[in-house]
């Protein structure tokens, strides 16, 4: 497959178009033209690029990209390393960031959504990238943290009372923290992100609304692994999800 219909597929089947982001869309460094071994990965840092460069990958497949508003635009230091190794390697980087948060089957938010039996009833915040429904299986705020745990094998901070009855959720995968003043409005029992903010922690305790910090890479690699899978099923590439440990 030609990388130039890879990107224009998935363009289409995230939507990119319609989001404005922090970063660039789709194809960030151009390599072989051909695509047919793909890695996949939460963000491309310079250890998912060896294991790429080891597995012979034309191309590699991330959330979280390069070229960020607002960072240093030099290509020195660790940025020339990893530029430099994907060029000396003749290796694609696509990357989809906020379009692979609000994809309705394949994105962070909806795969939350099927891992916790959450029905999805809406959207809010900027660009509708949070969810908001349902918790099908209504449990004490102590048991839905124990759930996240084992779920996102990363045991969660929790704000709030572990007793307290959680019937509605809203969420926003990774850095969606400034989404939780919204989420509360919306009459939920809980809110959960990848991180928290020092000012979230009193709203959680004034609004009584719980929040769950459950990891920004944690809530984030489902997601990238879902696509990955979907191409390997639908397009027939060779697709692999690695996930490089990330604590935060």
């Amino acid at each position: 497959m030609k990388c130039e219909e890879l990107v224009r597929y998935l363009d289409e089947l995230l939507a990119s178009a319609r989001f404005k982001d922090y970063c660039p869309n789709g194809l960030q460094v151009e390599g072989a033209a051909d695509v047919r071994r793909i890695v996949a990965g939460v963000t491309a840092n310079q250890a998912l690029i060896d294991v790429a460069i080891e597995e012979g990958a034309d191309t590699v497949l991330v959330h979280h990209g390069w070229f960020w508003r607002g960072e240093d635009s030099r290509v020195i230091g660790f940025r020339k390393a990893r530029l430099q190794a994907l060029l000396r390697h003749d290796i694609n980087l696509v990357a989809y960031h906020l379009p692979l948060d609000g994809q309705a089957e394949l994105g962070n938010n909806a795969r939350l959504a099927a891992l916790f039996d959450w029905r999805i009833e809406g959207r809010f915040g900027e660009q509708e990238i949070g969810f908001f429904g349902e918790a099908m299986r209504p449990q004490s705020l102590s048991a839905l943290s124990s759930e996240v745990s084992a779920a996102l094998h990363r045991p969660p901070l929790v704000i709030g009372d572990g007793n307290r009855r959680i019937e509605r959720v809203a969420w926003c995968s990774g850095g969606g923290q400034s989404y939780f003043e919204q989420a509360a409005l919306l009459g939920v029992d809980a809110f959960l992100s990848g991180e928290i903010s020092e000012h979230s922690v009193h709203l959680a305790r004034e609004t009584g609304v719980a929040y769950i910090a459950a990891g920004h890479h944690a809530t984030e690699r489902l997601g990238i692994r879902a696509l990955a899978e979907h191409l390997a099923k639908n397009l027939e590439l060779e697709c692999r999800f690695v996930d490089i440990d990330n604590p935060v």
